[in-house]
């Protein structure tokens, strides 16, 4: 069945706040595999310009992801997440995210469409730290495979 396009437009309540730890960029940079000091190396960061350790670019996608959870989850859409595949994913940042960030995330449908009985949700997560400055604009497209035909 085919998500209701009503749901365009639809703003999510703001999460919690994450508060961003040094620990867990270190093992996200690790993880992936990139050396970068200013990842690991608060004085490396430093003769960069920043406060502290910044994050890969790719590092919100965890707390991004997570709140588009609030979309994923809600009733009413209607969205079987049993049959979704991740279909894209962008970032647009104003500032990197750093170790210390307390960040919370509004998420909202941008665009809800069906392509060969697929549906593809579009959800556009706003970050802000704690005094409301804009960190980073992800972009996630969902995309629902249509029911197999018995």
């Amino acid at each position: 069945m085919a998500l209701d396009q009503s749901f365009v437009g639809r703003t999510y309540p703001p999460t919690a706040p994450y508060e961003v730890g040094r620990e867990k960029i270190r093992e996200f940079a690790e993880a992936i595999g990139d050396a970068n000091p200013a990842y690991t190396d608060p004085e490396a960061a430093k003769e960069l310009g920043h406060p502290d350790v910044v994050a890969p670019p790719t590092f919100v996608f965890a707390i991004t992801f997570k709140a588009s959870a609030q979309v994923i989850e809600d009733p009413q859409l209607g969205l079987d997440y049993s049959r979704v595949v991740h279909g894209d994913q962008k970032f647009v940042y104003t500032r990197p995210v750093r170790a210390g960030d307390r960040l919370s995330v509004t998420s909202t449908i941008e665009e809800i469409k069906s392509l060969a009985g697929n549906d593809v949700l579009d959800i556009r997560g706003e970050v802000h730290d704690e005094t409301g400055e804009h960190v980073v604009t992800a972009f996630t497209k969902l995309v629902s495979r249509a029911p197999e035909e018995a």
